[in-house]
């Protein structure tokens, strides 16, 4: 199964990220852009890839204890910003960046405690990607037109383990479909 670790956003949060996206696209070369669907918004803790079910009940368990040794935070989508030269446009965080980037650390941590192999560690940037590009685009108008974006704050209750569906029909557009596997509320030893 090809599995990451989420969190995910509030109905009204996704709402208001629509809204700038529905803008967004009105932009001279927005057609140029494959634009992420609603159903694959949200912030990637961790990326395990292919994981086998063998380690599976460990990182289950490794993630449950990570998730109450967490407090809830508050968090909010804010500005954007790009990757790769232009090949990706993301609207970012704002909150408790020191909360989210040690759940995202410790989101990590359990992979590689239960055998599971994540690759290189980066240096974690919250960011939540809204558009992709095959090859570079100019997408400085698309950030600076998200740069006073800013979502309401809500309370990040909740990891999410989430399994990716990748896309298998060659249908242009079609968008890898995102399956929560598991739950576990934060802060729930208190």
């Amino acid at each position: 199964m090809r599995l990451f670790a989420a969190l995910l956003l509030p109905d009204d949060v996704a709402d208001a990220l629509a809204r700038e996206v529905a803008a967004l696209r009105g932009l001279p070369g927005a057609e140029g852009l494959r634009w992420t669907g609603r159903p694959g918004w949200h912030f990637t803790l961790a990326f395990y890839g292919e994981v086998d079910e063998e380690p599976l009940p460990e990182l289950r368990d490794r993630l449950e204890r990570t998730a109450r040794r967490t407090p809830a935070f508050g968090l909010a989508l804010r500005g954007g910003g790009r990757f790769g030269g232009g090949k990706a446009l993301w609207t970012g965080a704002d909150g408790d960046l020191r909360a989210l980037g040690l759940l995202a650390g410790r989101a990590e941590a359990a992979a590689r405690r239960s055998g599971i192999e994540t690759g290189e560690h980066r240096r974690y940037q919250a960011h939540l990607t809204i558009a992709r590009s095959r090859s570079a685009v100019d997408v400085r108008p698309y950030v600076t037109a998200l740069h006073d974006f800013r979502s309401r704050t809500w309370t990040v209750d909740e990891l999410v383990l989430v399994r990716s569906h990748l896309p298998r029909s060659g249908m242009p557009g079609e968008q890898p479909r995102y399956e929560p596997v598991a739950r576990w509320a934060l802060g729930a030893a208190g």
